[in-house]
């Protein structure tokens, strides 16, 4: 997944409230806030029953398909469009592409906000959205990682032909990624698998997956810590799926298809960024089913951008109902 937009190349719920149809059909409640307060104060979102919050963690952990965003921009926090609290209440899983917030001024590869940070907390914890960090994985990235010893170890392995030291230098970078997940309270990884020559592929994205896997995942003793890996045209390999919660296709304009991992846990997702305006195939791969069984969900990259539509996030929460009809 790119930082630049234009190179990213990235029914089964029955509601048992009516409140709960109104959050994923509409949820225009959650666009409702003060407008005369000022600038530079954080507006307060619509709030809802305990019983309606039960209802949508119970939901959330109920067996469907999910809906998934990569969420950004949330370091300026004056807007619900760019909010936690805006999210969609039925949204399932938010990647933090904009950076993980914390009130703990000593976490490393964090940004400082204690507001931000407290918000996204209470949106995981009240209303079950799972919060997960998503990192480009490049072993080979000097730039990023030449100071730190996986990086070195790493590079030397080769010229010694060491296997073990390999090994162990990619365990360290996995516990590098995974030490900011289990320090600032976090529900998992989204690993962006793009090498385009990087190392970090192969076997050695084997023996990677399957010692976070270890950690963390489906074959871990952590197994609702959410292992996921998100790929383009360079798909992982195929014997790390069952360490993977969820195997996300940035399929961004393509047709959905078997793309070799259970199709319970492929989701597939559109450029929001680069076409909020008409939504691009959004709604086309929230409808979309396999022959047998059902899809892993569907999602959009930048997806804070369908905020700016009539009604807020209009194509995200059309989608969920689409994909998950409620009953009411």
């Amino acid at each position: 997944m790119k930082l630049k937009l234009d190179n990213m190349k990235t029914k089964i719920f029955k509601a048992t409230t009516f409140c709960m149809f109104l959050s994923i059909a509409g949820g225009i409640l959650f666009s409702a806030c003060n407008n005369d307060i000022e600038n530079e104060q954080i507006q307060t979102p619509y709030t809802y029953s305990h019983l309606y919050y039960q209802n949508l963690r119970d939901y959330k952990a109920s067996d469907h398909s999910i809906a998934w965003m990569w969420f950004a921009d949330y370091s300026q926090s004056h807007s619900l469009a760019i909010r936690f609290a805006g999210l969609p209440d039925s949204l399932d899983i938010c990647s933090l592409w904009g950076g993980i917030p914390s009130d703990d001024s000593t976490h490393l590869r964090t940004f400082y906000n204690p507001k931000i940070a407290q918000e996204m907390h209470w949106v995981q914890k009240t209303k079950g959205t799972k919060m997960i960090v998503p990192t480009i994985i490049r072993i080979e990235n000097k730039t990023q990682y030449g100071d730190e010893k996986f990086y070195k170890d790493f590079q030397i392995s080769y010229e010694k032909g060491d296997t073990a030291l390999r090994h162990r230098a990619l365990e360290a970078y996995a516990d590098y990624l995974l030490k900011p997940i289990f320090e600032n309270d976090l529900d998992g990884i989204d690993l962006d698998y793009e090498p385009e020559g990087d190392k970090l592929s192969g076997e050695n994205m084997s023996y990677f997956c399957k010692y976070i896997g270890s950690k963390i995942g489906p074959k871990s003793s952590k197994p609702n810590m959410l292992f996921c890996v998100d790929f383009y045209s360079q798909r992982p390999p195929t014997d790390v799926e069952p360490y993977v919660s969820y195997f996300v296709n940035q399929t961004y304009g393509g047709s959905p298809s078997d793309l070799g991992f259970p199709i319970e846990k492929t989701v597939f997702t559109e450029n929001i960024g680069d076409n909020w305006q008409t939504g691009g195939k959004l709604l086309e791969y929230a409808a979309w089913e396999p022959s047998t069984g059902r899809k892993g969900g569907f999602g959009a990259f930048y997806g804070h951008r369908d905020y700016n539509l009539s009604p807020p996030y209009k194509n995200m929460r059309k989608g969920i109902q689409i994909q998950n009809p409620a009953i009411h």
